[in-house]
C-alpha cells in the first residue's frame, strides 16, 4: 500500500477526530491538602447529603462511572464488606456517580450496601472534584477517591483505582493519616 501526501494528511485527520471527543476536567487537578470543594446531592433515599455534615469526622468520598458494571460493583462491595473496619476508624463512606437516585436505590438495595450512594446527575460535583470525562457522547464520573480529614481538607487522593485492592489501601492510609494526625 502506497500512501501519498493527501492520504496521510486525510489520516491524521481522521485520527484525530477520533480522539477529539476523549475528554477530561484535570484543568484545576486537586491536591491534598486542598479545602475539599463542597456538595450538596441527594442519595438513594432521597435524603441531601452536604460536606458540611460530615465536619469532624474523617470521610471516603469515591466517585465512579455507573452504577451495576463489573468494576462499580466490585468496588461497592468491597466498600460493603469492610465497612465496619472503615467504622472503627471513625469513617464514613460515599460513592458519587451521575446515575440517578433511583438507578443508586436498585444498585443499592441488590448489593445490600449499607452506605449512601449520591446522584451527581448535573455533574457539577465530579467537575469541581477533577472527576468528570467524556467519551464522545458519554459523560461519566472516572473512578477517583478522596479521603478528607475531620477539618474538611484533602488528606489523600487516588486517581488509579484498580477495584479489587482498592479498600484494603483506603483503609491501610486511614490508619496512616489518623496515627500521623495525633
Amino acid at each position: 500500500m502506497k500512501l501519498n501526501i493527501a492520504s496521510v494528511c486525510s489520516l491524521t485527520l481522521l485520527l484525530v477526530s477520533l480522539m477529539w471527543p476523549f475528554s477530561s476536567s484535570a484543568e484545576n487537578e486537586l491536591m491534598p491538602g486542598d479545602a475539599a470543594p463542597g456538595f450538596e446531592l441527594i442519595d438513594q433515599y432521597k435524603k441531601t447529603h452536604k460536606l458540611a455534615d460530615y465536619a469532624g469526622k474523617w470521610l471516603v468520598l469515591y466517585f465512579y462511572p455507573k452504577d451495576d458494571t463489573p468494576g462499580c460493583t466490585t468496588e461497592a462491595c468491597s466498600f460493603r464488606d469492610d465497612i465496619f473496619k472503615i467504622h472503627e476508624l471513625g469513617a464514613e463512606v460515599l460513592g458519587v456517580s451521575l446515575d440517578s437516585a433511583e438507578s443508586h436505590a436498585k444498585f443499592a438495595e441488590k448489593h445490600g450496601l449499607p452506605f449512601s450512594l449520591l446522584s451527581d446527575a448535573e455533574s457539577e460535583v465530579a467537575e469541581k472534584y477533577g472527576c468528570l470525562t467524556s467519551m464522545g457522547p458519554l459523560t461519566y464520573a472516572k473512578r477517583h477517591t478522596f479521603i478528607i480529614d475531620p477539618e474538611g481538607k484533602l488528606a489523600k487522593i487516588y486517581r488509579k483505582v484498580k477495584p479489587k485492592k482498592h479498600v484494603a489501601e483506603v483503609i491501610a492510609d486511614l490508619q496512616l493519616l489518623q496515627s500521623d494526625s495525633q
